[in-house]
């Protein structure tokens, strides 16, 4: 971080600044594993902005703005309205390893995790003063300590002078196949090729849409996960991090 000096006794030094670390990609690349040990492991705070759109998604899907039939128009100043009484805190679990979503007083974690609400989101996420809504809330965070910022333009839009930017990737098949794993590790029915068929109609919106598309940054590092596992995603963005400047412990 830097501290500006004054240069005569009129001037006032400058707000610190902190790190960012951006962590872009689409759903189930890995992203949230990398984020949390990143956080973690620095002390910084971690921001899943993913988690907001999902948020936005599932309470908009709750008023009855959105419905499952992603065909139909939805009144883009009613989401507005809604995102901007939203109440929301992200707050790290260590027992479970993940951050809890607390919106309005209550806990919908594993109802934005939802693979339904996912496609929510990408409805949601096409509006442009949703997605200024959403812009200061990021971007104030990074006021107050280093951060770890989880999404899929957080270093092209929300913080494009980040420190460090990542976008980590995976193919369409290996993403559908981990999303399988996890549902059917807790308990629940899986069908894989309708999973696919949900991912890559998310990532044709995510891709494709006018207000900012999922891209990388021009100067990230582009990281495919298909064939790694997450200590091995760790270790090649940890050492993208220290050769950009970012002091590790350990």
């Amino acid at each position: 971080m830097t501290v500006s000096t004054p240069t005569n006794d009129n001037s006032q030094a400058q707000p610190v600044r902190y790190p960012v670390i951006c962590i872009d990609g689409p759903s189930g690349a890995g992203k949230g594993t990398v984020t949390w040990r990143l956080a973690q492991v620095l002390g910084y705070q971690l921001l899943d902005s993913g988690a907001l759109y999902r948020i936005v998604g599932l309470k908009a899907f709750e008023a009855g703005l959105i419905t499952a039939d992603a065909s139909k128009a939805i009144d883009e100043m009613a989401v507005l309205q809604l995102t901007q009484s939203l109440d929301i805190a992200f707050v790290p679990n260590n027992e479970s390893g993940r951050v809890d979503i607390i919106v309005n007083g209550e806990a919908v974690g594993e109802q934005v995790r939802n693979e339904t609400i996912g496609g929510y989101a990408s409805q949601v996420a096409v509006y442009p003063k949703v997605r200024n809504a959403l812009l200061t809330l990021q971007q104030d965070m990074a006021t107050r300590s280093g951060l770890v910022a989880d999404g899929r333009d957080m270093g092209t839009v929300v913080f494009p002078d980040a420190d460090v930017k990542v976008f980590l990737t995976a193919s369409a098949e290996a993403r559908a196949n981990r999303r399988v794993t996890q549902l059917v590790e807790a308990g629940q029915v899986a069908d894989f090729e309708a999973i696919l068929t949900t991912i890559k109609a998310r990532d044709d919106r995510d891709e494709n849409r006018t207000t900012a598309p999922s891209k990388p940054a021009d100067d990230a590092l582009v990281l495919d996960s298909s064939m790694l596992d997450a200590n091995a995603v760790y270790e090649q963005i940890k050492k993208h991090c220290q050769n950009q400047g970012v002091c590790f412990n350990s």
